[in-house]
């Protein structure tokens, strides 16, 4: 093994670190030729439905395979970058070499792998594909390729995610969230600069999501926000709308359910948003009722409002 840098988590052995790699969030398959003297640390922090990874390892292999995925679907996108050594992305039918200060995005819902010949560092941020208002087939044209961190919006985002990943752990909840969130935008960002101009202020079907992403936004407090509703105002028909969800692997009730729960998300952690009750924080974003809210918000975030509230 070569030397690196003391990573801030504990040092694991191929099987804690397998273990532990398989069950962040996404389930994978994780291989090494070198299991006797493997050694690798995972940092994981999440605010709401976005994670945060730091990795250190040695040689070894992630495969998110079509098993796996029929068993456990997830609506999610991974951006990775490389700070330390070398590795090969697959995804897509398209197979990229990734050196540091390379980055890349890959979908959770289709086969991917990860094989790094040696010690690296990576930095990942996890988060659902709905945070992205880009269509699913435009985003497809950039996974698995080589997304340049040394120039323009790249050279930006670099930083910031290689500092978050080691500082998450630090952060309260309420920073953590916002701090997340503007990763996320940052990688909504890169992309768009990635795709150029034509893909993203020409493309008819992009223009529309946006535009019925915006309008959601703006009416979540409306409890009787409807397909009907949204369809009519774009003068296009429901079917239309839901065609246009479908593209994107998704419906028009789980993207304003979701809005609905991240809104309230942001709202239970704000320090300035600490005298508006439970409840009263529901109803502003359109559920009709506090049960229904709380079993809907743990399902989503895997803890209860309460919990998210005095954390």
């Amino acid at each position: 093994m070569t030397d690196r840098p003391t990573p801030t988590a504990d040092l694991l052995s191929f099987t804690a670190y397998r273990h532990a790699v398989s069950h962040a969030v996404v389930a994978l398959d994780v291989h090494t030729e070198r299991d006797e003297t493997f050694q690798g640390a995972l940092d994981a922090a999440v605010a709401g439905d976005i994670h945060v990874f730091g990795i250190d390892a040695d040689q070894h292999s992630v495969h998110r395979t079509p098993g796996l995925i029929a068993r456990a679907p997830q609506q999610y996108f991974k951006f990775s970058l490389i700070e330390r050594g070398t590795g090969f992305i697959v995804q897509d039918g398209r197979e990229i070499s990734l050196r540091a200060g390379d980055m890349a995005i890959y979908d959770t819902d289709r086969p991917y792998s990860l094989l790094f010949d040696d010690t690296m560092r990576m930095s990942v941020v996890m988060f659902p594909k709905v945070m992205l208002d880009i269509p699913a087939e435009t985003l497809g044209r950039l996974t698995a390729t080589r997304l340049d961190g040394t120039g323009g919006v790249g050279a930006m985002i670099g930083p910031y995610v290689a500092s978050l990943a080691r500082g998450a752990a630090e952060l309260d909840s309420h920073l953590a969230r916002r701090m997340f969130r503007t990763a996320v935008d940052m990688v909504g960002t890169l992309l768009e600069a990635n795709l150029g101009p034509e893909a993203t202020s020409t493309d008819a079907h992009g223009t529309l999501l946006r535009r019925v992403l915006d309008y959601i936004d703006e009416h979540l407090h409306d409890s009787e926000l409807s397909p009907g509703e949204i369809a009519a105002a774009h003068f296009i028909s429901v079917r239309h709308l839901h065609a246009v969800f479908n593209e994107q692997g998704t419906t028009v009730s789980t993207v304003i359910r979701t809005r609905r729960l991240e809104r309230c998300y942001d709202a239970l952690v704000d320090p300035q948003q600490a005298h508006r009750s439970i409840t009263t924080i529901a109803l502003a974003n359109g559920f009709v009722d506090s049960a229904h809210f709380s079993r809907t918000f743990r399902a989503h975030f895997g803890v209860p409002p309460s919990s998210v509230r005095a954390g």
